[in-house]
């Protein structure tokens, strides 16, 4: 069975930090782009980060410096590690997994998505 489970969310004040964790099972991430999208309440989904085969990363603007990703072959997870949050930052976010790397870009096409993990950031 080809899963992706994306967990970590929760409620956190502004300037904390979380670990989103993507797990995949059924398939290697070896061979795959992944990516972490967010769709916030009234909001068009955005890529928030991604990660190539060959280990190149994306970070949109409003994250960096504050957001890093990356991998572990061995637990077959990707993680997204969220610092000083803001407000802003409050939204649904999704992992998602493609062979391709402008699929994953894109949003669309994609191969695999998780389920979604809801991260709520307090003023």
């Amino acid at each position: 069975d080809v899963q992706l489970q994306a967990s970590g969310g929760g409620l956190v004040q502004t300037g904390g930090s979380l670990r989103l964790s993507c797990a995949a099972s059924g398939f290697s991430f070896d061979d795959y782009a992944i990516g972490w999208f967010r769709q916030a309440p009234g909001k068009e989904r955005e890529l928030v980060s991604c990660f190539s085969t060959v280990g190149g990363t994306y970070f949109e603007d409003s994250v960096k410096g504050r957001f890093t990703i990356s991998r572990s072959n061995a637990k077959n997870t990707v993680y997204l590690q969220m610092n000083s949050l803001k407000p802003e930052d409050t939204a649904i976010y999704y992992c998602a997994a493609d062979r391709t790397l402008s699929d994953v870009q894109s949003g669309f096409g994609v191969d695999y998505w998780g389920q979604g993990t809801l991260v709520t950031v307090s003023s």
